[in-house]
């Protein structure tokens, strides 16, 4: 990587301010102001539709905004778009290879960026091999398989040494399998590399596992940017919630806020309350907690009312179905001691628990259940 136009570790890599773009007369991308921190992984995600591709696009240098500023360490990188593209390499969902050897395609990019014939080979073959594919370099790239194709691909990037790499979306077109591997394999390369990388995904688990921090797109504005556990324990709004798999989001108002702690009654059941650590306390508010969050267990035959410590939440519920989602199975419950067939319950509630665990639990449709969760593990966004 280039030295001489690496950022201080303190100073962003690339800086987006006061960006629009427009097409056909409709705004599709706002974004005020975004600092994408060097040597990090930055993940774009959003619902189809919320402008990552555009935002990507404009990076890329292939969409031209219709105003605002981006610079990359500082410096317009408009100013001169040949020097700034060298600086960058982008992977794609299709591995889009040329049709020859594996190591002819690393090479040959490596020839358009002028890296010296003596090292071109060497360069090629070592990050084939960290990639996993070294053993390909001889293939032609039609008799390769999808994963072993975007393997080659992010070789491919990674031996141009970019300080800056751009990923669409690159592992959404791969069985599970190879998905998971690569994942997994560029996670510690990216890390070991120190490559400042933007990675745009519509997965919410990769964008756990690979992000450093996360941007929300929605309706092409930035919602919200942080690290992981702050966007997804602590969404900005409503609409963040949703998207990052925020289930149980309720209506509530302040009862009273004491010692960090705030207590909550349930508007659409007030005779409940809920409590949540927090600094602030807006008056009215959505109460959010995560299904995982969730602890649910058979209910006692003494149970009383839901009546929640500053350390635990306790409601009565029941359970309403059950829907198997890859490792663990997923609950729908609803508020209350009896399950009333036709009616809309006061208040939904989801939960996700272990096939072993819902073995124990031997739970089914009309199961009473108490739900209980710690009051550090919920949130609250203001409606005020």
């Amino acid at each position: 990587m280039s030295s001489n136009n690496a950022a201080s570790p303190s100073a962003p890599k690339i800086q987006i301010r006061d960006l629009e773009v427009s097409r056909g007369g409709r705004r599709v991308l706002q974004i005020d102001d975004l600092a994408i921190a060097a040597r990090e992984v930055s993940v774009i995600i959003g619902p189809n539709g919320s402008g990552k591709s555009t935002l990507l696009g404009v990076l890329q240098l292939l969409i031209k905004p219709d105003r605002g500023e981006l610079l990359l360490d500082g410096r317009p990188m408009r100013d001169d778009p040949l020097a700034t593209r060298r600086r960058m390499a982008s992977v794609f969902q299709e591995a889009l290879l040329l049709n020859t050897t594996i190591r002819k395609n690393v090479e040959t990019a490596l020839r358009l960026h002028k890296v010296p014939r003596a090292d071109r080979r060497a360069r090629a073959e070592r990050w084939l091999d960290r990639f996993g594919v070294g053993q390909l370099a001889d293939r032609h790239a039609r008799e390769i398989s999808g994963g072993e194709a975007q393997r080659v691909s992010l070789a491919r990037a990674f031996a141009l040494e970019p300080e800056v790499l751009l990923l669409d979306e690159p592992f959404s077109a791969l069985d599970a399998p190879s998905r998971a591997a690569l994942i997994d394999d560029f996670a510690h390369i990216a890390t070991e590399s120190h490559v400042s990388a933007v990675l745009v995904t519509h997965d919410r688990d990769e964008a756990l596992r690979l992000g450093d921090r996360i941007a929300v797109l929605i309706q092409g504005r930035l919602r919200q940017f942080g690290p992981p556990g702050e966007v997804f324990g602590a969404p900005a709004d409503e609409d963040v919630a949703a998207f990052v798999g925020m289930e149980n989001v309720w209506p509530v108002d302040l009862i009273a806020h004491r010692d960090g702690v705030a207590s909550y009654a349930l508007r659409a059941s007030p005779q409940h309350e809920l409590e949540v650590a927090v600094d602030h306390a807006p008056l009215r508010a959505l109460f959010a907690v995560r299904p995982e969050e969730i602890t649910v267990a058979p209910a006692p035959l003494d149970a009383q009312d839901g009546t929640p410590s500053s350390a635990r939440n306790r409601l009565d519920a029941v359970v309403r179905s059950l829907q198997p989602a890859g490792p663990v199975v997923r609950l729908a419950l609803e508020l209350g001691k009896r399950l009333e067939l036709g009616q809309d319950p006061p208040l939904s509630i989801v939960a996700t628990v272990t096939r072993p665990s819902l073995d124990d639990l031997n739970l089914s449709p009309g199961s009473a259940v108490s739900v209980t969760f710690k009051a550090t593990a919920a949130h609250v966004i203001a409606q005020d």
